[in-house]
């Protein structure tokens, strides 16, 4: 089935709806990672948090508009990959910003890049009161979860999603 179906009739259908599957594969296995890793309870915003960032990783590294390739999603390097991406030393936001537009350059305007598109914007504009993970004095320490802060869904997202990862 081609990334963008349109339910067999080869892509140009006429006007016919056309199916994101690059998009709906990326979200099913940002599930499948972060239900396995059972950090943060299913429905709640930072498991929404987790599995937009999560989904924008594995949707944005792969191939503008295929699937993961013979391999399967699971080869060791994509998930390698995968967590290199959503490590907290990383800039993830421009390459996010960056993937998005490359995207967008080569000219795609489907509904994949569209769900993704959204997603970002839902990352980067919904804000969550969370513990302050970025201020603590003591890195080693633990965290202080009476002190919170208003941080992007990114913020919160990303690391759950890094994390979810290493538990697969």
């Amino acid at each position: 089935m081609l990334p963008e179906s349109t339910n067999g009739a080869g892509g140009t259908s006429g006007g016919g709806l056309a199916v994101p599957m690059a998009w709906l594969c990326a979200e099913y296995l940002a599930d499948e990672v972060l239900r396995a890793a059972a950090l943060v309870a299913p429905g709640s915003l930072e498991y929404r948090a987790g599995l937009q960032a999560l989904a924008l990783t594995v949707h944005l590294a792969g191939e503008p508009g295929g699937p993961a390739g013979p391999a399967g999603p699971w080869a060791g390097r994509r998930v390698d990959e995968w967590l290199r991406h959503t490590a907290y030393d990383r800039p993830w936001p421009p390459w996010v910003e960056e993937r998005l537009a490359a995207r967008r350059a080569a000219g795609g305007d489907g509904p994949d890049l569209a769900l993704a598109r959204t997603a970002w914007a839902r990352l980067r504009d919904t804000w969550i009161l969370a513990a302050d993970l970025d201020g603590r004095t003591d890195p080693e320490g633990p965290v202080d979860e009476a002190e919170q802060v208003w941080l992007p869904a990114w913020k919160l997202g990303l690391p759950l999603a890094h994390l979810s990862l290493h538990l697969r």
